[in-house]
């Protein structure tokens, strides 16, 4: 079965495969036998629920369930359906027109992979350096691999949900913010990728 998901840097796409690799080491089954033993018994609907249904049921965390549902319910879009979790997403044109604007300050830097998560937009060299969601108002969150102090315009992230390499936050209210104190920040987060 050939799930490969889009969006990963080298380091990600190594830890799934040997994820997967493992699974029947581990667990006694492959991921075949897993995905039929989910498609048959797993009551739930929900990704969440199927989840704790797996953990409870069979006593598999959360990334091996994960990867088992993305094979078994590939419909339900998971990592390997990026367009279809950016679309999910970015329904708001001003927080689209944000990420538009960040997506061109990021543009020709080198080695870039971005990844499509359900809650946010992921940009990667051989590590994340930074992530962007939406936010009410039409306004939108960027995450970066830099501290707080890289500028008084920068917060520290509460419950963020991204990646803990991310140590700033900054709002921005419209395209015109990602100016060129921003661009520095990018790079910079980028360089420490």
């Amino acid at each position: 079965m050939d799930t490969k998901p889009q969006g990963l840097t080298e380091q990600q796409q190594k830890w799934f495969a040997s994820l997967r690799a493992n699974l029947e080491r581990e667990t006694g089954k492959t991921l075949e036998q897993w995905v039929e033993i989910v498609r048959r018994e797993c009551p739930e609907t929900k990704p969440r629920a199927r989840a704790e249904w797996l953990k409870a049921t069979y006593g598999l965390g959360q990334n091996r369930a994960a990867s088992i549902f993305a094979v078994a319910y590939p419909q339900a879009g998971g990592w390997d359906d990026a367009a279809g979790l950016r679309a999910g997403l970015w329904t708001d044109t001003a927080a689209t027109a944000i990420l538009a604007a960040v997506e061109a300050a990021i543009a020709d830097l080198p080695d870039l992979v971005t990844g499509q998560r359900k809650g946010y937009t992921a940009w990667s060299r051989k590590a994340q350096f930074a992530a962007l969601k939406p936010a009410r108002g039409g306004q939108a969150v960027l995450g970066l691999a830099v501290t707080p102090d890289a500028s008084p315009r920068l917060a520290e992230p509460k419950n963020e949900g991204w990646s803990e390499r991310l140590k700033a936050k900054l709002l921005l209210a419209s395209p015109a913010e990602v100016d060129d104190e921003v661009r520095a920040l990018l790079q910079a987060a980028w360089e420490r990728s």
